[in-house]
């Protein structure tokens, strides 16, 4: 139980990846950590594609981010939603801010320019973002794993692996 005193959010919305959503949420809790969903507040459960249903332990306007050692964010293009809801926004800005684990994968990169969080910053992402993650300042890598301090990145759910390690070993 490698990380039996960490808790971690997992933010969630429609349209999310199934894969880049279930693999880091049972992954984290095989290493003993607490993992909290967290939705947008728009509804209670949200719908991945193709069609898994996961529903949100708690909205993002009432997490208290200081409780937390970190955020997974899954792509899909659930981060397309995630970016509208200005209190999920908060909770990456403010978790980098204040330098624990902000792990992003695929599209999720889109709440990291959202967060504005990317200047100056190795990172990667599903390819078609790329334009977008340059334009917020990202150093763009084609790896699939890029860990810049608390900025851990992947490309796709092939990555998920080394994502994972990584996230994992920067939360010991």
């Amino acid at each position: 139980m490698e990380l039996k005193d960490k808790k971690v959010i997992i933010l969630v919305e429609d349209m999310f990846n199934v894969f880049e959503f279930w693999y880091p949420f049972y992954r984290l809790q095989e290493a003993g950590a607490q993992v909290t969903v967290v939705g947008s507040g728009r509804t209670e459960e949200f719908t991945g594609k193709p069609g898994t249903q996961v529903r949100a332990d708690i909205d993002a306007d009432q997490v208290s981010t200081g409780d937390y050692d970190g955020v997974v964010i899954p792509g899909g293009y659930a981060p397309d939603m995630m970016r509208r809801c200005p209190a999920m926004v908060q909770i990456v800005k403010d978790l980098f801010d204040a330098g624990k684990v902000v792990a992003a994968i695929c599209h999720a990169g889109w709440m990291l320019a959202s967060a504005n969080i990317l200047d100056g910053r190795k990172a990667t992402s599903f390819f078609a973002i790329k334009d977008d993650m340059v334009h917020a300042g990202a150093l763009w890598m084609d790896e699939s794993v890029v860990v810049d301090g608390n900025l851990i990145t992947s490309r796709k759910p092939d990555d998920l692996p080394d994502f994972m390690k990584a996230i994992i070993a920067a939360l010991k």
